[in-house]
């Protein structure tokens, strides 16, 4: 049983627990057990930024298979070579760690972190009220890009209700940031229908609007009327927004014609490339700047050089 294998670790006061399924990580896909990289990163940085100790710290793969092809056929690789456990057993799993984690770690903080967008989302929703658990993809990405968007509005001299947002990207992420930042303007007096309103999305067939019959059920309440849209660039043309923020985990999307068509209609566009890794950076600094005459706000989900 799961508290079985969670009482085997050696520390009885663990804090903060870093829990994945490996299905989603960063925007490498489905790496199974090989995810375990993960928790242990993230909980280095409450070691090293909240000071957590590092023994009140449990990093978490939940292995129930992986649909990576590759990993199946390595004979390396350490995890469960099946292919993903699905429906009411996976349900039962994440149920029986979640309890067994209440029982014999009462005082952790859950950290979900890097679940496919299925699974994201409803889990969060079924745990959120009843346990002390976030999910860092959904909720954690969205308050670092709130702050980003709040200290933004001290160069463009804007309230965070009045920004067009404009998101290249409609899954965990994006969503999480727009919620937030929903609620954010509506705390500077916005109404909810209002403040949605000005938060638009991109996914992989073009804009996310009223019309679509394809929409997962977390797109639908973002899908504002408009006509279709296919592109990015012709996104920006219509809709005009003041900041872009990628959430693609695509590569180059923000090309230099979409950087300069935010120029023109900016006098300081918000261009933010959240994805990663770096090779997945919708674009670069470096970009940003040049396409726009040094204008852009930029902030970015990976490392890049320094700028002068």
């Amino acid at each position: 049983m799961v508290r079985d294998v969670l009482r085997n670790w050696p520390q009885r006061d663990v804090r903060v627990i870093v829990a994945t399924d490996g299905e989603r990580i960063l925007g490498l896909g489905d790496l199974g057990a090989n995810g375990m990289g993960i928790p242990v990163g993230k909980l280095s940085l409450y070691t090293a930024c909240g000071g957590v100790p590092p023994e009140r710290t449990l990093p978490v793969t939940l292995d129930v298979g992986t649909n990576n092809e590759a990993l199946l056929k390595d004979p390396l690789y350490l995890g469960v070579r099946e292919r993903r456990l699905t429906g009411a057993a996976y349900d039962e799993l994440i149920d029986e760690f979640v309890a067994a984690v209440q029982e014999v770690f009462p005082k952790a903080l859950l950290q979900f972190e890097d679940f496919a967008n299925h699974n994201a989302f409803r889990l969060l929703e079924k745990y959120k009220n009843r346990v002390c658990c976030f999910n860092d993809d959904i909720q954690g990405t969205a308050a670092v890009t709130l702050a980003g968007l709040y200290s933004s509005g001290r160069i463009t001299k804007r309230r965070l209700c009045d920004e067009v947002i404009l998101f290249h990207g409609a899954g965990e992420a994006a969503i999480g940031i727009a919620n937030l930042t929903v609620d954010a303007m509506m705390a500077e007096g916005s109404s909810r229908a209002a403040a949605m309103k000005r938060c638009w999305f991109m996914d992989s067939r073009g804009l996310v609007e009223s019309s679509r019959k394809d929409l997962q059920e977390h797109k639908k309440l973002y899908a504002h009327e408009h006509r279709p849209v296919r592109t990015l660039l012709g996104a920006v043309q219509a809709l005009k927004p003041t900041a872009l923020i990628g959430v693609s985990g695509k590569a180059s999307e923000f090309a230099r014609p979409v950087v300069e068509a935010m120029a023109r209609v900016n006098k300081r566009p918000i261009i933010f490339a959240l994805s990663n890794p770096t090779s997945n950076s919708e674009c670069t600094a470096a970009e940003a700047y040049s396409w726009t005459a040094g204008r852009a706000i930029f902030a970015s989900g990976s490392p890049f050089a320094p700028v002068v």
